[in-house]
């Protein structure tokens, strides 16, 4: 392993309707291109769910990246919710349920990617709206991350937390690590930090930052967030690195 900086991004495209109202998935692609991230979250990708457009594979030809789709939603039309683009290999994925009985269905990717031959995990979510629902959001998606804590970890999303307490906030800064809190929402006028990012090995994210550029001011509702990471993680083989069993419900890419 390197030691080289990892470059990820979390990115609320708000179903790539912008603050203009308009529909634009290759404004929100372009958005995309100017991050020149290894790997970026995102949330509120509609894959046909509410319109006629599938934008999962329109995001993966505009960006040049692969695509895993992560979806919350389903029915006869698609799928609606999280996704994640990469232009590393990834190497598997899957999804888990952190939906609250009688709120949205809400969960979490979880893919692992090939970062220079060590395997990387990388967990995109969307927590609820409601304080209730992100305690029990917050739990769950710290069982998931805490299933294998020798394994390089990145936890990125929309953690929807307005309130200046920030509890899911504070729970998620014990286990993984300060936050940094930088505001990205609403995009033409950031106030609020609800997009964040953790990783493990703590100290391994060294730097955070809303991209303000024109374009991503109107392209979406939120400002994608970024993060440089160093990887001098010690070197283990991108598969092999997995215990056997580790991968029995992960979907093999």
């Amino acid at each position: 392993m390197t030691g080289r900086a990892l470059r990820v991004a979390t990115y609320n495209v708000h179903g790539c309707v912008g603050m203009d109202g308009r529909l634009d998935v290759d404004r929100v692609a372009a958005v995309i291109r100017e991050l020149d991230a290894d790997v970026v979250g995102l949330q509120e990708v509609d894959g046909g769910f509410r319109r006629e457009v599938d934008q999962l594979p329109h995001l993966a030809a505009a960006t040049g990246m692969q695509i895993v789709c992560g979806a919350t939603r389903r029915n006869e039309r698609g799928t609606f919710g999280n996704a994640l683009l990469s232009r590393l290999p990834v190497l598997a994925s899957r999804t888990a349920d952190l939906s609250c009985r009688g709120r949205e269905e809400r969960g979490a990717l979880d893919a692992a990617v090939d970062c220079d031959g060590v395997a990387v995990r990388v967990v995109a979510t969307h927590f609820g709206l409601h304080a209730w629902e992100r305690r029990e959001q917050v739990r769950g998606l710290l069982q998931l991350v805490q299933r294998d804590p020798g394994v390089p970890i990145v936890v990125l999303g929309d953690f929807n937390e307005w309130s200046i307490i920030n509890r899911t906030v504070r729970v998620l800064d014990a286990k993984l690590g300060a936050s940094v809190a930088v505001r990205s929402f609403p995009s033409w006028w950031a106030l609020f930090a609800l997009d964040r990012l953790w990783a493990r090995p703590r100290g391994s994210l060294e730097a955070v930052w809303a991209h303000r550029s024109r374009l991503a001011r109107v392209a979406s509702d939120h400002l994608p967030v970024v993060g440089r990471l160093s990887t001098g993680w010690p070197a283990q083989p991108a598969r092999a690195g997995y215990r056997a069993d580790y991968w029995t419900d992960w979907v093999r890419t």
